[in-house]
């Protein structure tokens, strides 16, 4: 038989010498009804992603009232619940310097502005033959795609001229023609194979991968230009992970320099590559904040709108 452990001399040591990583002055507030955004936010805890919210808020006010480049790089999945909306006003207000998309998102951005409605049920139809198929989304492509690539747009303002020219019965919930009105560099990164619009035959490849080609190299601009910048990387978890590296090496190779770089990762999960290639690798400060685009966005939003409106309130003062 095992005899219990004599723990008869065991040394200690008093509580107030000890490191220790959580501190009274960090904990929750609870407030009272009628609070502001600002308050509640300031009233979280001081603790994981409470702390990385409050950070992203005042990299992101920090960043907008020096002037300095906040580019937004997004998925289909951020368009499809509902957030595009948060990131038009930012364009609006002059937050955003640049948006970035991959095919998925501009696809939804687009079906959204044109009928009111996007993503379809993939199981339904699949087996039909019907996935994929609505040919207005494949016509705007293929327009854009041409336009792009012969009048050197690139593929996000040609499909925000497009777009406009259509005059959307819901353009307002556009953040591609959002972006081309205000003359936002506004890119599309397609992977050519991935998108509903590639399954049609009169959408044109080589136009696309032009168009996209030279949107790759409109950012790579932008990117040169981060310097103490933030990118923000919504809900891509492959292609614009790889595509912001890309611009990053392009930069870097020109000597320009990125030093005090912030990269921001929103996303329902952690990934490998959006971890390492945005938060790891190019970045002089990465911040993670893990939860569902439309909570976690709306809330950014909303934060940085209480202390925006706290800058232009102290400037009016003085």
């Amino acid at each position: 038989m095992i005899k219990p452990f004599d723990l008869q001399g065991l040394k200690t040591y008093d509580l107030q010498s000890r490191p220790s990583k959580v501190f009274v002055e960090e904990l929750g507030k609870p407030l009272l009804p009628g609070a502001t955004v600002g308050e509640w936010v300031d009233s979280l805890p001081t603790q994981l992603a409470g702390k990385s919210l409050r950070q992203v808020r005042d990299h992101v006010c920090q960043a907008y009232d020096q002037g300095r480049t906040v580019v937004a790089a997004l998925g289909g999945h951020v368009i499809k619940t509902g957030c595009g909306p948060y990131l038009i006003d930012w364009i609006r207000r002059g937050v955003l310097k640049a948006v970035v998309l991959n095919g998925a998102a501009a696809i939804h951005d687009f079906e959204l502005a044109l009928a009111g409605k996007t993503s379809e049920d993939v199981g339904a139809s699949l087996h039909s033959g019907k996935f994929g198929m609505a040919r207005e989304t494949a016509d705007a492509f293929a327009v854009a795609g041409r336009a792009g690539c012969d009048n050197e747009l690139g593929l996000g303002w040609a499909l925000g001229q497009y777009m406009e020219g259509l005059d959307c019965p819901h353009g307002d919930s556009s953040l591609l023609l959002a972006a081309w009105k205000a003359k936002v560099p506004c890119t599309i990164h397609v992977a050519l194979g991935t998108d509903i619009v590639h399954m049609h035959p009169h959408v044109c490849g080589a136009s696309l991968g032009e168009a996209s080609m030279l949107d790759f190299r409109r950012l790579c601009t932008v990117v040169s230009g981060m310097q103490n910048g933030i990118w923000l990387n919504l809900g891509s978890a492959v292609v614009l992970p790889e595509v912001f590296l890309k611009a990053v090496s392009v930069a870097r190779n020109f000597g320009h320099n990125l030093d005090g770089l912030i990269t921001v990762n929103m996303d329902k999960q952690v990934q490998y590559r959006s971890r390492v290639n945005v938060l790891e690798r190019p970045a002089t400060e990465g911040i993670e904040l893990t939860g569902h685009h439309e909570i976690l966005l709306p809330l950014l939003h909303a934060a940085v709108a209480a202390r925006i409106s706290l800058f232009n309130t102290v400037a009016r003062a003085a």
